[in-house]
């Protein structure tokens, strides 16, 4: 009866919107690769295979590939729902790693013990050419867990799809081939230019993929929990108000909702409501980027208010929809865009790059079959599917060593596939929370120091005799910030504007502007004894104007990379290197810094402009 009215709850979803009308010339003349489709003949158990050109699987110069591992529980979690009063700060500032820290060793066979290439976890089929896709066991663990934990409550009928990439920045090139043609100013009309909306400040790699394909990237103002659907500059005014002697009205849109890049703010469920329904009523395809989305930090807000004497807020259930997924911790979590998705127009790109690791260059798609049909598409025509050496040791790892992989899983109920093989998915979850947890412990540790340091106290001597034995203290605002909602960085505000040098008149007749005091206080950071490099604003600017009028009052602090006891090394040494260069009042002394970075820039820029390459990611 439960599966009837399952089924009956299902039947009574609208099937999603057709978005073809957005589809690129080029993906709409692109068929299927007829020997891919070929394909599904191999998987007939024990059939004789003279039809492809595949080289033989014994010739492979692997026996077996082995690894150690990680157990899920290594590292600790952070609390899900962390009270206001109690433990908290000392729960959080403890150490990341928990009692259990055995590792397990993986050993994945040349041959699993069956025939049907559906059911193997091996090297002979993994390292074999094998589906655009993805891998069937693995692709069978993740369609799962994207469908059944993540996002639940996918409103259309039958539910997403899932494909592997070769990473995010792989996804997001294949939703630009699929969404967008090619426009060359001076050769095409203007009218035919794409256009596509994101935040003021966004994740740079994207402009790099976009702006060579002729697509105009357009700059929607955001606040502190991320893109702003109404008001001045918001997406609703950008739409509405569409010039078209610029070009078409953009009709995609890219943004990092949880944990946003750079600036870490994380979108609520209802602000996702108001702006699904912008991008509905003016059929705007919603590509949604999120590596960081299990790494949202509850505690953020009340540490925050504790180290400013502010009230503590209330918690607010972030989370509100029907359909849970039976995991606190991801039940915690604010839900993607997917999960209101009733048009079917939303493509969310996932990855392992923060989860296991970038060089597994490895990540997958989540999106209306459509859409992920005409993706496919593309990754049939170029990259194919990720590595088989990545996709069988993660599948091996994650699933465990049974050769029945997939078979077992196809036989499972819904309930029981959330206890499937290996780390399972709750060993999968579990790691997850414990890699939050050490986030979230750094991202503590870095906002305390910084908060200790904002202020720069100088006493001086009155002016007045009678007033002699008193002492003078101003005290200057150096930055301020948001403790981090999310992600793996801190988005930081210098008050340029109470620099000594601020809108000073420089040697050469000019003035000492914004863009003047960021390039000289990054390259004054990486001198000794500060030595730290951080990210300035100007490279995340989405356009120009942005970059000119604001980007260079922002630095974007990374707490992941370093390890966890120098993070709090070199955010006192950020610190210590702010306060320092506040002191800076000779104009020829600031001007020496730029200098040095002007001769950066002509004897080695190819370097300076490869830090965009990794400082943004």
């Amino acid at each position: 009866m439960e599966a009837s009215n399952d089924n009956i709850a299902e039947m009574a979803k609208p099937l999603p919107k057709d978005m073809s009308h957005h589809f690129s010339d080029v993906t709409k003349a692109r068929g299927p690769n007829q020997m891919k489709e070929f394909y599904k003949y191999f998987q007939i158990p024990n059939i004789g295979q003279l039809a492809g050109g595949l080289p033989n699987a014994k010739l492979f110069p692997f026996d077996t590939l082995e690894a150690q591992t990680a157990r899920p529980d290594r590292w600790t979690p952070s609390p899900n729902r962390p009270g206001v009063d109690g433990p908290l700060s000392s729960q959080l500032a403890a150490t990341s790693i928990s009692g259990s820290t055995t590792a397990s060793h993986v050993v994945v066979p040349h041959d699993a013990p069956t025939s049907d290439v559906m059911k193997k976890i091996d090297l002979a089929s993994a390292l074999q050419y094998g589906q655009a896709s993805g891998y069937p066991p693995l692709l069978s663990f993740v369609r799962q867990f994207a469908r059944e934990v993540l996002h639940p409550n996918v409103p259309y009928r039958g539910g997403p799809e899932v494909i592997f990439t070769v990473g995010s920045t792989d996804g997001m090139s294949k939703c630009l081939e699929v969404f967008t043609n090619i426009w060359v100013e001076g050769k095409n009309d203007i009218r035919d230019r794409p256009g596509m909306v994101s935040e003021v400040f966004m994740y740079s790699s994207v402009l790099s993929q976009a702006q060579p394909r002729g697509v105009q990237v357009v700059a929607v103002e955001m606040d502190e929990e991320g893109m702003a659907p109404y008001g001045p500059g918001s997406l609703d005014d950008v739409l509405s108000n569409w010039d078209y002697s610029k070009g078409r009205r953009p009709h995609l849109m890219y943004t990092v909702t949880m944990g946003h890049n750079p600036t870490s703010g994380v979108l609520s469920l209802e602000r996702r409501k108001e702006l699904y329904s912008i991008c509905s009523k003016y059929d705007v395809i919603i590509v949604e980027d999120d590596p960081y989305w299990y790494l949202q930090y509850p505690s953020a807000e009340i540490e925050e208010a504790k180290a400013r004497n502010l009230p503590i807020p209330e918690p607010e259930e972030a989370n509100t929809l029907e359909k849970k997924s039976g995991y606190p911790f991801i039940d915690s979590l604010v839900p993607s865009f997917l999960n209101i998705d009733v048009d079917g127009r939303v493509v969310r790109l996932d990855t392992f790059s923060k989860t296991v690791a970038p060089g597994c260059r490895m990540g997958w798609i989540t999106s209306s079959p459509a859409n992920c049909e005409r993706l496919l598409r593309v990754s049939e025509a170029g990259t194919q599917q990720p590595s088989g050496f990545v996709q069988v040791v993660i599948a091996e790892t994650i699933m465990g060593p049974q050769p029945d992989a997939s078979a077992a899983f196809a036989n499972q109920s819904p309930k029981d596939r959330l206890t499937f093989t290996g780390w399972k998915m709750d060993g999968w979850i579990r790691w997850l929370a414990g890699l939050r947890g050490v986030y979230e412990r750094r991202m503590n540790r870095m906002c305390r120091i910084l908060e200790e340091n904002a202020y720069q106290l100088k006493q001086s001597t009155p002016m007045r005799e009678s007033d002699a034995d008193w002492g003078v203290i101003t005290k200057t605002q150096l930055y301020d910030f948001q403790w981090p909602r999310g992600g793996m960085f801190l988005w930081i505000h210098m008050r340029f504007e109470t620099h000594p040098l601020w809108k000073a008149a420089g040697s050469k007749g000019n003035i000492i502007n914004g863009t003047a005091l960021c390039t000289a206080l990054m390259i004054f950071l990486t001198r000794k004894p500060f030595l730290v490099l951080a990210s300035p604003g100007l490279m995340f600017s989405t356009t120009p104007q942005i970059r000119n009028e604001r980007g260079w009052a922002y630095f974007r602090l990374c707490f992941a990379a370093e390890s966890e006891e120098n993070i709090e090394a070199c955010s006192l040494r950020f610190a210590e290197g702010v306060q320092k260069f506040w002191r800076i009042k000779n104009v020829k002394e600031l001007e020496s810094i730029l200098d040095d970075a002007n001769s950066l820039h002509t004897e080695a820029m190819t370097d300076v402009v490869n830090l965009g390459s990794w400082m943004g990611c």
